[in-house]
């Protein structure tokens, strides 16, 4: 795992303090010696979920992950010092200083980590499957990708997790959005998009309000980053995700720069 000597964060980075909390690193713009995060994880002995789907675990301990607002309140209630001020702004958000980060994890470096594994469970055998039929098949460098989510923090479940890839850089998003939207009209190729049509979102309680389910459907399609191989091996429809985030070459950290925000009001969930 990477130290916190030399703080160099961007999206989708992990940070773990010294409790065991684990921090999803948020954008690109932070204030000096701290970082902006959103709380994702935290152990069983520091907050536990009634939701069935927060339970995480890497074998010898157990997590709950925070959905919505749960981890702002968490933190706002029992760990305030994980609140730092953003001064354009004016008010505290949820963040870490650079001298409370115990551990920092890059999702390129878990995902060459992973990829040399030996033996490989089903799901990394479908991993390698997924990147040779993406990645290499494009000669594209392992180094500009990486994972999140349960791969990154070794909660995943080789039976029912997902894979959720980061694409670094814009040229190699569009070049894999190209090939992804040939994968989908080859029916031989195992993979299709997820949202061809609206079985994602069946059964689920539609909470938007300027927003129509057709509409929202219509939009993740057309993104092309969400996908679902189908694995023969395993018998598994996997769930496979492209998310973007900047290349080092692509991030400009200009909050000394950004003189003022001004705040108008929350935005609330329809609950």
């Amino acid at each position: 795992m990477a130290s916190p000597d030399g703080l160099k964060l961007r999206d989708r980075d992990a940070i773990v303090t010294r409790e065991g909390l684990i921090f999803r690193v948020f954008g690109y713009t932070h204030p000096p010696e701290s970082c902006i995060c959103d709380l994702e994880y935290a152990p069983s002995i520091l907050f536990q979920s009634k939701n069935p789907k927060a339970l995480r675990t890497d074998g010898k301990h157990v997590f709950y992950k925070f959905y919505e607002d749960e981890g702002w309140h968490f933190i706002q209630k029992h760990f305030p010092q994980y609140m730092i001020l953003h001064k354009p702004l004016g008010k505290k958000v949820v963040g870490v200083y650079k001298n409370d980060v115990a551990e920092i994890r890059k999702p390129e470096q878990a995902l060459r980590r992973l990829m040399e594994t030996e033996p490989k469970d089903e799901l990394l055998e479908a991993m390698q499957k997924v990147l040779d039929a993406t990645v290499f098949r494009l000669g594209l460098r392992l180094e500009n990708f990486g994972v999140f989510g349960s791969l990154l923090h070794g909660f995943y479940h080789p039976k029912f997790s997902d894979l959720d890839f980061i694409v670094y850089g814009r040229e190699n998003l569009e070049k894999i959005r190209s090939l992804l939207q040939e994968l989908y009209e080859d029916t031989s190729s195992g993979f299709s998009n997820e949202f061809a049509n609206d079985s994602p979102i069946q059964g689920k309680v539609w909470r938007y309000k300027n927003l129509t389910p057709q509409e929202f459907v219509w939009h993740q399609k057309r993104k092309l980053i969400y996908g679902v191989f189908y694995d023969r091996a395993s018998g598994r429809a996997i769930k496979v995700e492209f998310e973007p985030v900047k290349s080092w070459k692509e991030i400009q950290d200009d909050y000394g720069e950004v003189k003022r925000i001004t705040w108008i009001d929350w935005v609330k969930a329809i609950l």
